[in-house]
């Protein structure tokens, strides 16, 4: 499991159904963050091929026998023929992204490879129990039949983090609405999304459906105002975020933004650490870090600070550091060198600051590979940066509080709200916390996403949902008819 994926080379992108040759000869060179060498080249997409795709994904749409025309049962059962073929490419799905992004083999097999076939039968499910009509009786003496459609043509534009999960997340409800897509990953993440491309043509999804292309940012932003367009799907960054929702508001175009987080984990005095740690670890250091719900800021009473510091500490000297793909590994490398050089710049500020340097704060004993050694900050204050901004790596910062209050109070004093966590031994202490932490989504003795609730950032974090039946809706448009 060990071995690297062999080196891998495609010459054609998935567009209109079939293996198209782009307009330019240009290649990009995709790398190994756990190596930082070369394991595979893809086309460049240029302007021509993204218009290629969003005209292949309007011919689909606009066809009057198609798929936006499909009975829903007709559409659900496409979506598993999908969710089998992505099943038996699961493996080397998850060898893929682990190979590319750092993300830990025995995480990537339980989300990249599973929860796309996963997210693909919810939808699937879901529209067999959806009336697409509903009559409504009216207050002005008549009914009214009110009609959910599809939107048209959806741009989804992925990160490198979860880069299959979360183009699901975007591309299940935007398909069982009966909408057709042009997916542009990033260009960190890219050989997996050729695999996806075998995937979407085996199960016989029709022609121009799915299209896939490859290109860094300046091509999200070409498609971001394209006048094909009808929907903007977006999960990055809250700046790049704000850019993308000006855009689109003064083209009006409607746009779902899953952007940064800075979650906290409240852990309440009555907390059972022992009991909870691999929870604990899989809220706040699950991809190495790399995961924008990532519980970062540690919230500890005062009464079991030292504790809490302890435990952490055990926790990041305790982890398994190494290649992405052995499958003991619990901390990979980051995405890049780049990507390194950013987490290590805020550890020294938080060094700067400051803060005390618990455990970590180097790289580990590792020839090669772009890899921080897990990071623990003690005696932090909400007001540093540290505590403050999206860091995106294996760095937690144990921050004191005095009471419930004072807890709710600093987990509410941040400009994102995405996450978050409430740990203790209560459940109905646990639950008046919850409710009352200003963020889209927060669990109780542990954080893991549903299928079948929404999914999404208030604040910084973004703007409205996917996963569950909102997802869906956000992918219809309502047409009321007045009889």
């Amino acid at each position: 499991m060990t071995d690297e994926v062999n080196t891998l080379s495609y010459d054609s992108l998935y567009i209109g159904g079939e293996w198209h040759k782009p307009s330019s000869s240009e290649s990009l060179t995709v790398t190994s963050a756990s190596t930082g060498l070369a394991i595979g080249h893809v086309p460049l997409s240029t302007h021509a091929d993204a218009d290629t795709a969003v005209a292949a994904a309007r011919r689909a749409f606009n066809d009057p026998t198609g798929w936006a025309h499909w009975q829903p049962i007709e559409r659900a059962r496409a979506l598993v023929r999908l969710a089998d073929e992505l099943d038996a490419r699961k493996e080397e799905m998850a060898r893929r992204v682990s190979a590319q992004n750092g993300m830990p083999y025995s995480t990537s097999i339980n989300f990249e490879a599973a929860v796309p076939a996963g997210v693909l039968r919810y939808y699937a499910a879901l529209l067999e129990q959806t009336p697409t009509e509903e009559r409504r009786a009216g207050v002005m003496g008549g009914t009214t039949l009110i009609h959910r459609t599809p939107l048209g043509v959806v741009a989804a534009i992925v990160p490198w983090n979860f880069p299959q999960t979360l183009t699901f997340f975007k591309l299940a409800p935007a398909l069982a609405a009966g909408n057709t897509i042009v997916v542009k990953p990033s260009s960190e993440t890219l050989l997996d999304f050729a695999l996806l491309g075998e995937a979407v043509a085996a199960a016989g999804i029709p022609a121009g459906v799915v299209n896939i292309l490859t290109n860094g940012k300046e091509l999200g932003e070409y498609l971001v105002g394209h006048p094909d367009i009808d929907k903007i799907s977006f999960t990055g960054s809250t700046p790049v975020g704000r850019e993308i929702a000006g855009r689109a508001g003064k083209l009006l175009r409607p746009v779902t933004l899953e952007l940064g987080g800075k979650s906290a984990a409240l852990i309440l005095d009555d907390a059972d650490l022992a009991s909870n740690t691999e929870a604990l670890f899989f809220a706040s250091l699950l991809n190495n870090g790399q995961t924008c719900f990532a519980s970062t800021r540690i919230l500890a009473p005062r009464s079991r600070y030292d504790e809490v510091v302890g435990f952490y500490e055990a926790l990041a000297k305790g982890s398994v550091v190494g290649d992405a793909l052995d499958p003991a590994t619990q901390i990979g490398p980051m995405v890049s060198a780049n990507h390194r050089s950013t987490v290590e710049g805020y550890i020294q500020r938080g060094i700067a600051d400051g803060a005390t340097l618990v455990t970590g704060g180097g790289r580990p004993d590792i020839d090669s590979g772009w890899f921080v050694t897990p990071t623990i900050f003690a005696d932090v204050d909400n007001t540093l940066a540290i505590a403050r901004e999206e860091i995106f790596g294996p760095v937690l910062s144990i921050i004191p509080y005095e009471g419930d209050d004072e807890a709710i109070r600093i987990a509410n004093d941040s400009a994102y709200g995405l996450g978050g966590t409430v740990w203790t031994s209560d459940p109905e202490r646990a639950l008046r916390v919850a409710k009352q932490v200003q963020t889209g989504t927060i669990g109780i003795n542990h954080y893991l996403p549903d299928f079948a609730a929404p999914y999404g950032g208030v604040k910084g974090s973004g703007v409205g949902r996917e996963l569950g039946p909102e997802g869906l809706a956000h992918y219809q448009q309502l047409h009321s008819v007045y009889l």
